[in-house]
Formats: structure tokens, sequence, C-alpha cells
């Protein structure tokens, strides 16, 4: 799917609003011609603005963008590249940039920018959109975005890493429909494919790592064809039914997130990724039972590969380094 569709509501008629292009010599660009009128720009959920905060001079530099759900564990994660690329000694304390609204968290470390995106597709697309704009604003160029998650498996042991080729809705479709008025748009939810099977290659023998689709849902329970919600109006069998469909569609886990990602970043020009380690696998049951320790070091594989992918991008390991611990 190389376009972006629009259906009218009570229709079938689509149309046909253009083909999705790249960023102009890398720069992150945004798709709304509303912006060149604005005096100031506010990014309200991130307490940033063009006129507030001097973009450039904070931004300018960054060359990766990771985000994940959580704010302790985008914290986790910042404090981790601070070790990984030898920052520690700069400022131990690393500071919130998003300190004044408690929506999202943003920390800085060198050109890596780590950034809480809370849960489920209307926190990340309100997060992304000015995430988007700030890059754009502040010129960033040649941007790499990474998406770092948990998810549930199917057909995969727990603790695998899944490197999403695409995403998939519950249809098992490559798309993400977004209401915009009274019309249905359909983006196309591919991702980068050079970026990851460069990421499969950074991977090491020290836990499973896989490319495969993700299936992105609009809910944990229900809409992931969970047995333990508070709602429930299917059965065992219609479940695992389900869910071996999915299987058999190329998917390998399930999540909250990717669908609107991908597309987002793909109509802005932005090399993107997602990364989820699985925490169970759904063929076998629903709730999560592993303990505490154990979820935390599943939830530390995700950013070791990608610590990986930006210290050899750097030059801060070589290629034979990357072999010698490679499993592919």
């Amino acid at each position: 799917m190389d376009g972006t569709r629009v259906f009218l509501a009570n229709s079938n008629q689509h149309i046909n609003i253009g083909k999705e292009t790249h960023s102009r010599n890398g720069f992150v660009y945004v798709k709304n011609p509303h912006l060149d009128l604005m005096e100031e720009d506010i990014l309200y959920h991130l307490d940033l603005g063009t006129k507030t905060h001097n973009l450039p001079a904070m931004f300018g530099d960054i060359k990766f963008v990771c985000v994940g759900g959580s704010p302790n564990r985008m914290k986790a994660f910042a404090q981790f590249m601070q070790k990984e690329l030898g920052h520690e000694g700069e400022d131990n304390d690393l500071k919130n940039i998003c300190a004044g609204t408690d929506r999202y968290s943003m920390y800085k470390v060198g050109p890596v920018l780590s950034i809480s995106h809370g849960m489920g597709i209307p926190s990340i697309s309100i997060m992304l959109h000015e995430l988007i704009k700030l890059l754009h604003h502040a010129k960033c160029c040649d941007v790499t975005i990474i998406r770092i998650g948990t998810s549930g498996g199917l057909g995969v042991e727990p603790g695998s890493v899944v490197i999403t080729d695409v995403a998939v809705d519950s249809f098992f479709k490559p798309q993400f429909e977004q209401v915009i008025l009274d019309r249905v748009v359909t983006r196309s939810t591919e991702l980068d494919q050079d970026l990851a099977s460069e990421l499969l290659k950074c991977s090491g023998k020290d836990f499973p790592t896989l490319i495969g689709h993700t299936m992105c849902t609009y809910d944990f329970y229900e809409g992931q064809g969970r047995l333990d919600g508070a709602l429930c109006c299917f059965s065992n069998e219609k479940k695992l039914e389900y869910l071996k469909r999915a299987y058999n569609a190329g998917v390998r886990n399930i999540e909250m997130e990717s669908t609107v990602f991908a597309a987002m970043c793909r109509l802005c020009g932005l090399k993107a990724a997602v990364i989820c380690v699985t925490l169970l696998n759904r063929l076998e049951g629903d709730q999560i039972k592993a303990s505490h320790e154990v979820l935390a070091e599943y939830q530390r594989r995700p950013q070791q590969l990608i610590a990986t992918l930006i210290k050899k991008r750097l030059g801060l390991i070589n290629d034979k380094e990357l072999l010698d611990n490679a499993i592919v």
C-alpha cells in the first residue's frame, strides 16, 4: 500500500489522497501547511514551545529517538545509554526535560532521546505529533526512531525479542485506520526493512531474537482475546482459533501502539523500527506470571540490542566485535 486512502462515512467509497514520500535531504518534515502560519507552536503535552525554548540548540544533534510506554523504564534506558556511551561523568542526575507536565517524560543522552509514550494508540499518537514537530523545529537530520516495548508472544517462548517487519491490525492487515472529521483514513504501516535487518544483525547469543509481524490492538483484554477481563463474550476455543489464525498470518507478538507509530513515522520520513520483548506465550495462557526480577531482565533485552545498534552507528564498536557476538 503506497498511498493513504480516505473512506467517507456511511459509504464504501474511498479517496486516494496521495502517495507517501520520504524526507527531503534527511530532515524530519511535517505534512501540515497550517503550521507555517503560526507565530508560535506550543508543544503542550511536552511542556516545550518554539518561543519559550531554543529547540535547535536543545535537540538539533539528535540522531536516535527511543520511545516506550513507562516513564520509569525510559529513564532507566537513558541511564543505561549513559553508561554505554561513556557519558556517566557528564550528568549523573538525568533531568526530565518534560518535568513541567505529568503526561510524558523525556531524557537526552548525547544524540539519543528517550521518551515515554503512555499506553495505547491515543496516548502514543499525541506524543508522536508533538515529538515529530519537535524534531522538525529543531532541524534534526537522519533520525532513526525505535519503539521499545513489552508484548504478548504468539508461538514464541517468553523473553524472545520480536523485531517487527510490519505492524498489522486485528484483521491482520498492514494498515492503521484514523477517523478524521467524518472520514476514515487508512494509512500504511510498513516499517523500514533495512533497519529491521540491521537490528537483527546486532542481536547477541543470550536470548532468542526474530523478525515477525506485530499485531496492534485497541485494548489489552477483549481486543487481545483474553479470557480474564471484566468482560468476555467468547469461549477459550474461539480465542485459540483466532490466535492460531493470527500466528498463521505471520503474527509473532501483540501490543497496542505499533500501527499508529509505523504510519506516522512513515508519513514524516522517519526510519522507524519496533522491538518488543514477549512476556508470555498467549497460546498457553493470558496472565503474566513471571516474577518482577525475571520481567526486569526481559525488559532489558531490547535495550541491549538497541544500544548495540547505536554504538555501531557511532563507531564505538566495529564489525568484528559485532560478529563475535552475533547469532546470524
